[in-house]
Parts: C-alpha cells; structure tokens; sequence
C-alpha cells in the first residue's frame, strides 16, 4: 500500500506550486506587457496596474521564495536554521554594503528604488534575503554532490550562486534596471568582476552555513525539493531573458548549469568526496572482526 504523503510535504510542493505559477504569470506579463507596451493601450487601467505590479513584482518574488522555502525550514529543522539565516544575511549585506560604496567584491554599482526599502543607505533589505534564498539550496545540493568533502561541496555551493547570477545580472540590470553598474562590462554591461565578487561572497557564505551545520542543525533537508526549488528561482530570469530575445545569457547560463552538472557527475563517478560508511547498526561485526584480525573498514574519500 502506497503511503499516504503528510500534511508537511503537501505544504512544501504547494509552496513550490504557488511560486511556479506566479513565476509564469510574472513572465506572461513581461512578455505581453513589458516588452510590448502597445499592448497596453485601450486597455482600461492596464497601464496604472502594469504600472504597480512591475515596481513590486520583485519584491513579492524575493518574498514567496522566501516563504516556500521557509515551510520547508520549519517543517524539518524546526527554527534551528534561523541562525544560518542571520549569519547569510549579515555577511551578504557587508559584501553588498562594500561593493556600492567601495566597488569591492563586485565592482562598483548602485540599487535602484525598485527593490524597496534600505538597510542603511544603499542596500535594499530584501537583497540580503535573496542571497540566502540560493545559498541554503546550493549548500544542501553541494552536500548531496559531496558529502565526504568539505572543501569540495563549499566551493560547488558558491559556484551554484554563479550559475545563477549569469542570468540575474543581464535581467535586473540590462533588460530592466534593479541595479545600475558604474562601469562597463562585456557581459550585457557587466563587469567581469562581478562573478569573481559572487563566488568570493559565495564562499564566505557557505564557510557560515557550513559551521552552523556541524551538529546537524540543517540535517533532514530533502535535496529533490531543494533541486527543484533552485532551478524555479533560476527560471525567473532566464524566462526574461528568453522572452527578450537575449538569447546568449540563456545560452551561456544553460551551458554553465550542464557544464557543471557533468564536472559533478565524473567527479563522483572518481569517488571525490564520496563517503563509504559502516551502517550504524554493525558495531558489534566491526569488533568481532577486529578481534578476528580482519577489521571491516570506514573509508573516506576526499
């Protein structure tokens, strides 16, 4: 007989359902509306509600993502990730608060009113919040990829923040204008710098959730709703850039995502970071076998 799934996990895909469909929505309207304002005229009130819905449209998006992936938080860990959520927050803020006013890690640029209200002068406080909406799910699928290796699943963490800021940046800076660069770059106007910024802040993110995480805080974590989850998020701006036309982010992104995907798979596939542990219930057989002479053993491969 076929379990019945739990309230919990109903919650969790409804969470997932509901931003898959304003993600599609929100790309329906961009589409028709944004990129084609004539399809606003005649319309009665269109334009004025374009209007609104475009200027919070972000902000509601950062919202429900941040509330998906809270039911799950809360459904398997309790509130025991809230202060991985506070030490994202604070480090991606400073990395922010540095990069507009100093151009360090990312080069120099400047937020938009578009994204809301500010912590300080120049960081919106939802941009913060965003960082930790990827970071948590490409720190979980890194453990997945790696479980035996420190080193290896905190660098592929950080890496998963990249992928996705290969079609952030083109869609809130070039096709829209969330954030303006100081400087121009090859990249729809982005500096190259940039992505060394984001991995370098990646890492010092992941280092933070990785501490966090030694007494098992974030265990119990479920690494397809987490797979998922991430690649919902991604299809936001890789749905604009699409829908623009702007068809090189779409492609650089997709074969960054499946270049990585690949590198992950030999790697394991050679045994990098894999762990092959004596199942806990065996330590009577381990003894027993050490007193035979021939010891049954734990191996870990970095």
């Amino acid at each position: 007989m076929t379990p019945r799934p739990s309230s919990g996990s109903r919650l969790e895909t409804s969470g997932l359902v509901v931003l898959v469909a304003f993600t599609v929505i929100a790309l329906l309207g961009y589409g028709v509306f944004a990129l084609r304002p004539q399809n606003l005229v005649g319309v009665p009130y269109a334009a004025e509600f374009f209007a609104i819905s475009f200027r919070f449209f972000a902000q509601l998006h950062i919202l429900l993502c941040f509330a998906a992936l809270a039911i799950v938080l809360v459904s398997r860990t309790g509130l025991r990730w809230l202060p991985a959520l506070v030490a994202v927050y604070a480090l991606s803020f400073t990395s922010e608060h540095l990069g507009t006013g100093y151009g360090i890690p990312f080069g120099g640029y400047s937020y938009t009113t578009l994204l809301g209200i500010r912590v300080g002068p120049r960081v919106p406080a939802l941009i913060p919040l965003s960082w930790f909406l990827m970071a948590l799910p490409s720190w979980v699928i890194a453990r997945a990829a790696f479980p035996g290796s420190r080193i290896a699943r905190i660098g592929l963490a950080a890496f998963g923040l990249v992928l996705w800021d290969l079609a952030l940046d083109p869609a809130m800076s070039s096709l829209t204008s969330y954030w303006r660069w100081e400087e121009t770059g090859p990249y729809y106007g982005m500096p190259w710098m940039n992505l060394v910024g984001w991995y370098v802040t990646g890492l010092a993110l992941m280092g933070a959730i990785e501490f966090l995480a030694r007494e098992g805080a974030l265990d119990g974590l479920p690494v397809r709703w987490m797979l998922t989850y991430w690649g919902v998020v991604l299809l936001m701006p890789i749905g604009m850039l699409a829908a623009a036309g702007s068809w090189m982010g779409v492609v650089t992104t997709l074969v960054a995502v499946g270049a990585t995907t690949g590198l992950v798979l030999q790697l394991r596939a050679a045994g990098v970071g894999s762990v092959v542990a004596t199942p806990a219930s065996l330590p009577d057989r381990l003894h027993a076998a050490a007193a035979e002479g021939s010891p049954e053993a734990v191996t870990v491969r970095v």
